[in-house]
C-alpha cells in the first residue's frame, strides 16, 4: 500500500512540476515592409513590456540572435522579399519557419502577419509547410484582394506611346512599385485563374484563425483594403472559422497592435490551461 501511495505521489509531482511549454511568436511583415516594421511601429516595445522577449531576426537561413532566445515567451521577426510574387515570399517564409521551429522543437508557434504577409502565411499553411503553427493572426490582410493593387498596376503601366514619360519622371517610389508587379498581381481581387482564387479554395489546417479588421473612420475598411477582404470568414475555405477583432484605424502597424496581440495570446493561454484541467 505504501509503495502504491509513493508511486502515485511521484506521478503527481511529475505532472505538477513539468514546465509548461513556451510559446514562439513569429511576426511577418507586409508589402514594402521589413522585419524592422514591427520595431519602428512600436509593436515590439509593447510586446517586450508584456513579457515577450525579442529572440532575433530570421532572414532566409541567416539568423541574427536577439536577447530573448531563452525567455519563456519570445518573438521572432522575419525578412521577406516583399516586392516579389507571393509564392516566392512563401518559399522564403516556409524556410524561415523551419529554421525557427528547429530551434524550438515541440513548442507551439503563433504567426502574426500584417497586410500581404497574412496571405503569404496562408500559402505556407495550405502547402503544409508549417506543421507546428497553432494560430494565425492577420492584421489588415487582403484575403480577397484589393482594388488598390489594380490601381497601382494601372498607374505604373508604361505601355503605349507615352509610357516612357512615366518611366522618366516617375521617381523612386514609382519605380519601386513598378518593380513589384508580381506581388501586385497576386493581390488583385480573387478571380478565376489568379492566386487568391486558388488559395481561398484550398483546405486550411485546423488551427485558430483571427482576423484583425482595420475598419477606418466609417467602418468600411482602411485606405488600402476593404474590411470584407480583411475578414477570413469571407474566404470560401474558412467560412465561420475565424475570430474577428475590429479597430477603427488605418492600414499601418500601431503600438496598439502589440497590446492586441498580447490580449489574444493571453486568451489562448488561458483557454489551453482550462482545457488541460
Amino acid at each position: 500500500m505504501n509503495r502504491s501511495i509513493r508511486a502515485i505521489a511521484v506521478l503527481f509531482a511529475l505532472l505538477v512540476f513539468v514546465p509548461a511549454r513556451a510559446d514562439v511568436l513569429v511576426l511577418i511583415h507586409g508589402y514594402m515592409g521589413s522585419a524592422a516594421s514591427w520595431e519602428t511601429s512600436g509593436v515590439g516595445a509593447v510586446l517586450a513590456a508584456n513579457g515577450w522577449a525579442p529572440a532575433g531576426v530570421q532572414a532566409g537561413i541567416q539568423y541574427l540572435p536577439g536577447p530573448g532566445q531563452e525567455a519563456p515567451n519570445r518573438y521572432y521577426t522575419v525578412e521577406l522579399p516583399s516586392l516579389a510574387p507571393l509564392m516566392i515570399q512563401a518559399d522564403q517564409l516556409q524556410l524561415e519557419l523551419q529554421q525557427i521551429a528547429g530551434r524550438h522543437p515541440g513548442e507551439p508557434m503563433i504567426l502574426a502577419a500584417h497586410s500581404a504577409g497574412g496571405v503569404v502565411a496562408r500559402i505556407v499553411l495550405v502547402r503544409g509547410g508549417a506543421p507546428g503553427v497553432r494560430t494565425l493572426i492577420t492584421i489588415a490582410s487582403p484575403h480577397l484582394g484589393t482594388m488598390q493593387a489594380v490601381a497601382a498596376l494601372d498607374a505604373t503601366d508604361s505601355s503605349g506611346p507615352f509610357g516612357f514619360i512615366k518611366d522618366f519622371f516617375g521617381g523612386s517610389l514609382y519605380h519601386t512599385v513598378k518593380s513589384s508587379w508580381g506581388a501586385l498581381l497576386d493581390l488583385t481581387p480573387a478571380a478565376p485563374g489568379n492566386l487568391l482564387f486558388w488559395l481561398n479554395r484550398q483546405p486550411h489546417p485546423d488551427i485558430r484563425y483571427v482576423s484583425v479588421l482595420r475598419t477606418g473612420p466609417v467602418g468600411l475598411g482602411d485606405e488600402l483594403v476593404p474590411a470584407f477582404s480583411q475578414d477570413m470568414n469571407n474566404v470560401p475555405a474558412l467560412r465561420g472559422r475565424s475570430e474577428r477583432v475590429t479597430a477603427a484605424a488605418g492600414h499601418a502597424l500601431l503600438p496598439g497592435d502589440g497590446e492586441m496581440l498580447v490580449r489574444l495570446m493571453t486568451e489562448q493561454g488561458e483557454s489551453a490551461a482550462g482545457g488541460a484541467k
